[in-house]
């Protein structure tokens, strides 16, 4: 069994920045393949970045040159820093680990089945 757990979520005004943690609890880690996503009220979840073995990254294009996806192997950890923050940015972050990884991680290569943390809320005023 394992899972995720996130924090750093909070109330900033526009262009204010957070940092969002993402710690592993038993075998809810991937080093392989892990990413953030989030959902804003009355949206479907989107992908926000993704970093693979090697530590390449993937971002969506609203976020790219704003945020910046790490982790930390020894600490199995995977963080997301929030800089620039917009009001269109307000929504519930997730973070994910891809369970068995194949291929190439982007935004398709999680699924339900995958493991997901509860989320942290960011809410951005303008």
């Amino acid at each position: 069994q394992g899972h995720l757990v996130e924090s750093g979520g909070g109330s900033v005004q526009t262009g204010g920045s957070l940092r969002l943690s993402c710690a592993s609890v038993g075998y809810g880690y991937n080093r392989a393949c892990m990413g953030w996503f989030r959902q804003a009220p009355g949206k479907s979840r989107e992908g926000v970045a993704t970093i693979d073995y090697d530590f390449g990254t993937i971002y969506e294009d609203s976020v790219q040159g704003r945020f910046i996806i790490s982790k930390d192997n020894e600490k199995k950890s995977l963080y997301l820093e929030l800089n620039n923050l917009k009001p269109e940015d307000t929504a519930m972050y997730y973070c994910a680990a891809v369970e068995h990884f194949r291929g190439f991680c982007n935004f398709d290569a999680f699924y339900p089945q995958d493991y997901w943390g509860q989320g942290t809320q960011v809410t951005v005023s303008s």
